[in-house]
């Protein structure tokens, strides 16, 4: 490995200072999640371990196998995501068609409703002759949604195309999303994190209820979009966390 010289300018050395300075600190911050990452994963191989070789007492019944496999796959899935966010940051292009993740592709039931969202071009005026265009195609895709009811919501992208110019072609741009290339929309994935955290619906009974609806999303997809939200939420997070040990005191209720 080549070893580029060091700077003969005092301030070039004071700028290359401060560069390896922050850089140490990001380093720091990356091994310390890292190891508190490792830290929950080996707990959890010791509670599965505990639940096929343990004594009788110590063994885990279906239910909490369920709940000890879900916390393994969401801390994986966020882990995954948050390397996928870092990755598209430094190379954009490559990450454009975002990861393969496990996702259940097949298509939607039919029964359930859709709701179709048409997302137009900002203009269908030619850019090259400025004479109107005319509809020459249409780009559909589906993604799960969850309100009261799971419904589909199909989102129409219109091509508009000029008859005198051959090659002009104008489209919307599609809409970002929270899991590229995935089903689920973001009240989707907030409808399985909210069950999950607040009203402590596990994703294995998440994964039956929909099986129920004629929804086959199997427990770790749902793992990898909470694992996804994880990791988009580590900031609101940090910040909140940051605030709250600023404060002078704290106050807390442990009756719960």
């Amino acid at each position: 490995m080549l070893i580029e010289p060091l700077p003969d300018s005092v301030d070039a050395l004071h700028v290359l200072f401060k560069q390896l300075r922050d850089q140490h600190a990001t380093a720091l911050e990356k091994i310390q999640a890292l190891t508190e990452q490792n830290d929950k994963l080996w707990h959890l191989v010791k509670r599965l371990q505990n639940a096929q070789f343990g004594r009788r007492s110590e063994q885990l019944d279906r239910d909490q196998m369920q709940l000890a496999l879900q916390g393994l796959d969401t801390a994986v899935a966020k882990q995954e995501a948050e390397n996928e966010k870092n990755e598209a940051a430094n190379n954009p292009a490559k990450s454009a068609t975002g990861k393969k993740r496990r996702n259940n592709r097949g298509a939607l039931p039919a029964h359930l409703p859709r709701v179709h969202v048409t997302i137009e071009p900002e203009s269908t005026t030619c850019p090259c002759c400025n004479g109107q265009m005319h509809l020459i195609g249409d780009e559909t895709s589906e993604r799960l949604h969850s309100r009261i009811q799971h419904e589909v919501i199909v989102t129409h992208r219109p091509k508009y195309g000029c008859r005198d110019c051959e090659g002009a072609v104008v489209q919307a741009p599609a809409p970002e999303r929270l899991i590229k290339n995935g089903i689920p929309t973001e009240g989707m994935v907030a409808s399985v994190v909210v069950d999950k955290f607040a009203w402590h619906k596990p994703l294995y009974r998440q994964a039956q209820t929909m099986a129920l609806q004629g929804l086959p999303i199997d427990r770790s997809t749902l793992a990898d979009w909470v694992g996804t939200a994880a990791a988009e939420l580590t900031p609101v997070y940090e910040r909140l966390k940051e605030l709250l040990l600023a404060s002078t005191k704290i106050v807390v209720d442990e009756s719960a």
